[in-house]
Parts: C-alpha cells; structure tokens; sequence
C-alpha cells in the first residue's frame, strides 16, 4: 500500500494555530458506520450521543516541557533537542537540530545546572543524551524547557496547560494525545451524570505516533516503540464493560494503540506495561476498540492510516473532504471526529 493513497489536500488556512475556548466548544463531525450518515455537532453536545451503555477509554499521559537548547561547549554552536523518550533517569532519545553539529561525543550546557553529552547518534536527527545535574531534573525541565508543539503552529501558546487535556497525570510524553484536549471537567461530569463510564491507560508520545512516514509502502515504514501502561484496575473495568455488551470508545489514536497492543483475540485485557511499536493500517482487524473520538490528522501520517483501518480509506478520505468543505479546523489545536 502506498503512503499516496492516504493523501488529501487541505488549504493552509484551516490548520488551527490556537485552541479554542472553551475547550468543548470545538466542532464535532459524527460518522454513524451503521447508516452512513455523518452529522454536524459541537464537543459539548457528546454528552446527548454517548450514554450508559459507552465506555470511554482515555490517555492520562501529560506532556513534558521536552524541547530544550544546548550549547556546545568547544564552538558555542547552539543545538535543539526534543526529548521524546527516557531510557533512564540520566539518558533520553532526542531528535536534535542541527542534526550534523551534534557528533558523538558533543559535550553540552543547557544551563547553570544541566549540562549532557550525546551518547549515541542515528539516522534522520536521533540522538541519545546522557544529562548531568544538580538538583531534580523535572524541576531544571520545566524552568528551561518548552512545550514541544508541532512544526505546523506558529503561533505562541502562552498558556501551557492548554496543551495538556484536563485529566493529565503521568508526565513522559513529547506531544499531546489532542484528542482528550476538548474534555472539559463539566463535559466530563455530564458524561458520568448520563452513565457513561471512563477507564484510562496510558502511553508516552514519542516517535512511533507523530513521525512522518517517508517510504512510498508504508510497510517500509519503521514505527518507533513508545511506553505505555494499562493497570489491574481498568483492565477489570474495559473487560467487565465488553462483558456487559457495552460499547468501547476510545480517546485518541494513543488510547487505541494502547488497548490493541494488549488485548487477546477476543478483545479482553489483562494488567500490562511496556514498549509498543503497533502500526495500525488497512486492513486490521480491530479486538478491543468499538468507537473512536480523534481529531484530524495529517496527509499521509500513521494516524490517518489509523483511522482508515476503522472505517475504510475511501470513506476516511471522503469525510476529510467533507470537513474540508465544511469549514473545520485541523490537526493538533482543531477540531474533532467521532467514529460510531
């Protein structure tokens, strides 16, 4: 399959540089698989679609202020790292730009108490840094860092928080699962009012979910592995739901990852934490996923693949189009998508 046929064209201007308020307020396309119809709503009114019998399945990662600056110590150059996976408490997988200024061995200060040493180097940008520092590192991260938002915004978030979902708790990832980025508390109360249920996993952005894919067959194309954890707790609760008939709407293309990476054949989970490098595209078979919110993703990128292997590439593309036509706002700040 060829990463072409996952292409659409969308005008600049729709690309949503800035969030918007209320989070909920953003705009809701619902596609019904069952009779093909599509209707035009707002997030807030999720509450008046899903009821007693949905479960909802969400990804309480939290984004880390991950893209950091350092300077070489023998040239003074000045280098741009995002970190986007901790291998331990001292090491990172970064990508890095200048690429070519950050050789193996590049000494570094990042400021008065953080200074690092590239210990591995790979292809397309990727560099392992080994930190040295004196006090705690989230604290030296989070006075020094930036939120790391995509290439595409060029407009300057001056509220952080609007880049993290509201239920964010587990700090680790390098972007946001945006999907979860349009829960509000009183959505997410009205939700519950109404039966709704809600369980979350969890899983670290990194490389494997926003990295383009550049091969022309997309099977050339190698995801990168991300962290994630799905706990005792909601296991029980996503495999008591599906016992019950209910329906499992996953947040996000994270969430999704996620529940497919554990799941058995017959969609039940069980406790589990570690690495998953899953690449979901037409035709998989989906086992533990029913329903899908996520916003609107890039041309070509492993999220539209995603998406197609719910509900088919002709139809993905025809509802991009349709949100094209219609006015929405895309990608990361934009607006958003439920697959029933």
């Amino acid at each position: 399959m060829d990463r072409r046929d996952f292409y659409y064209e969308l005008p600049e201007a729709q690309i949503a540089q800035s969030p918007v308020e209320p989070r909920d307020s953003s705009r809701l396309l619902v596609y019904d698989r069952k009779t093909d119809k599509v209707s035009h709503r707002r997030f807030y009114e999720l509450s008046d679609i899903l009821g007693k019998n949905d479960l909802l399945v969400i990804n309480n990662t939290r984004v880390l202020p991950a893209r950091v600056s350092g300077v070489k110590n023998d040239t003074g150059a000045k280098i741009s790292f995002l970190l986007h996976k901790r291998i331990d408490n001292n090491t990172w997988e970064t990508l890095c730009r200048p690429a070519k200024r950050a050789k193996l061995g590049s000494l570094l200060t990042f400021a008065p108490d953080l200074s690092g040493e590239i210990v591995g180097a790979g292809d397309g940008g990727e560099r392992t840094l080994r930190f040295e520092f004196d006090g705690v590192f989230e604290e030296i991260l989070d006075r020094i860092g930036e939120v790391p938002l995509p290439h595409y915004i060029h407009k300057e978030l001056k509220n952080r928080e609007r880049y993290q979902t509201v239920y964010a708790e587990r700090d680790g990832s390098a972007a946001a699962p945006t999907a979860g980025l349009h829960f509000t508390e009183r959505l997410i109360a009205q939700l519950k009012d109404n039966g709704v249920e809600f369980a979350d996993v969890l899983l670290h952005v990194g490389l494997g979910t926003f990295l383009p894919v550049k091969e022309d067959n997309i099977l050339d194309h190698k995801m990168h592995s991300e962290y994630y954890s799905v706990s005792a707790r909601s296991a029980e609760k996503i495999n008591q739901a599906r016992s019950d008939g209910k329906r499992i709407v996953a947040v996000g293309t994270t969430s999704v990852r996620v529940l497919e990476s554990c799941a058995d054949e017959n969609g039940r989970l069980c406790a589990r934490c570690g690495e998953t490098d899953i690449f979901i595209y037409p035709p998989y078979k989906f086992k533990a996923v029913d329903a899908l919110i996520t916003n609107f993703h890039l041309p070509e990128s492993t999220l539209i693949m995603l998406v197609s292997a719910l509900v088919g590439r002709e139809k993905t593309l025809e509802l991009y189009n349709t949100a094209v036509k219609e006015g929405y706002r895309f990608f990361s700040f934009g607006d958003s998508m439920l697959i029933l």
